[in-house]
């Protein structure tokens, strides 16, 4: 290992743009060091206790209308929103048909042709379609265990139908139309947990940008020392993630790891860092990892509300309202684009970019 030159085989992995697949195609049976983790680090940080909680689940299914029905939701909602920063949402009004072919589509993204991958291979994030492995392979400490296709559906410039990969496109677009409506709903049941407007968020223009983000986590033949995704929070106003049923999401919560189980029909979603910001700590954003298996590959798709690296000079800060002399500001103003250009400058490497802007 003294003579292990990692910038150069960072860069051969690389060059062949194929990704973790391509190692696992090849049938490599170690993985390569720069994906390995230092040694007791997927045991980190030591539970301080024994006791097990679990991510809410909450049916929205039941509102309809009913305006008693609609505040029990809410209050579920902002309890999980306070304590966890996770949750899981059922009867969304997503048909499972579409999940599952969401799904799938990225099945048949990653394991199509190399040569037709290629051609959406890139590291530039300002790019409105691009796949590659770990968008921080050359900032953090050790890549992960995945492939990801991300493409930008809204504000414009956004990605157009037939910029997307034909064996997905069709899939990304009727999909996405189910999560904007969504979210649109959920910002709506957070801006009500807040004892704000009902459109409070929504009008602050939280919902406006949309990103999808979807990963590939081909099955690894030395998972006891590496992970799929790196511990980190979301630097985005809300989350809403479809994973498929072999797991490995888990949450930080009072210092213990807990399983996000998946749930047939189910939806995950979780608070991201700006709403935390917005919210002077009330929303927490909390840090989150996959592990890697044996067993894939696993597939998830994340879609990101969040205007990314939109060009907007609107400045996000605490919201006023929300504020007093007891809860006075915790962070300074910030745009989503100079907030997610300190998560690019240094990628996943465990530490809280809100800590940057804290007063």
């Amino acid at each position: 290992m003294a003579s292990y030159d990692r910038e150069t085989e960072i860069k051969a992995f690389d060059d062949t743009k194929a990704g973790v697949k391509g190692l696992v195609d090849a049938g490599v049976t170690q993985i390569p060091p720069f994906f390995r983790l230092p040694p007791g680090a997927l045991k980190s940080p030591e539970p301080t206790s024994t006791a097990r909680a679990e991510i809410p689940v909450i049916d929205l299914g039941i509102i309809n209308g009913d305006p008693e029905e609609r505040e029990n939701v809410v209050e579920l909602v902002r309890g999980a929103a306070e304590r966890f920063g996770f949750f899981q949402v059922l009867n969304h009004g997503i048909p499972q048909s579409v999940l599952d072919e969401m799904l799938e589509g990225v099945r048949r993204f990653n394991e199509q042709e190399l040569e037709v991958k290629k051609r959406y291979y890139t590291r530039d994030s300002s790019k409105i379609v691009r796949f590659n492995s770990n968008f921080d392979l050359y900032q953090s400490p050790m890549a992960n265990w995945r492939d990801s296709l991300a493409c930008t559906l809204a504000p414009e410039p956004a990605a157009k139908p037939e910029e997307l990969p034909e064996v997905c496109r069709d899939i990304i677009m009727e999909y996405t139309s189910h999560i904007q409506r969504l979210g649109h709903l959920l910002f709506e049941l957070l801006s009500e947990g807040l004892g704000l407007d009902t459109q409070y968020l929504n009008d602050l223009e939280c919902g406006k940008g949309l990103s999808l983000l979807s990963h590939y986590y081909p099955p690894c033949p030395q998972p006891e020392l590496t992970l799929g995704t790196s511990k980190h929070t979301d630097p985005d106003f809300l989350t809403v993630l479809l994973q498929d049923n072999i797991g490995g999401l888990q949450v930080l919560h009072e210092d213990q790891w807990f399983d996000v189980p998946p749930i047939p029909g189910a939806l995950v979603i979780n608070i991201g860092d700006l709403l935390q910001l917005i919210t002077n700590d009330k929303f927490k954003s909390v840090e989150h990892r996959v592990l890697a298996s044996k067993i894939g590959p696993r597939v998830s798709v994340a879609c990101f509300f969040s205007t990314h690296v939109y060009p907007s000079e609107r400045q996000y800060g605490p919201i006023k309202k929300l504020l007093s002399e007891k809860n006075p500001p915790k962070y300074k103003g910030v745009t989503v684009r100079e907030y997610l250009n300190v998560c690019y400058s240094k990628g996943l490497d465990g530490k809280s970019v809100l800590d940057k802007f804290r007063l």
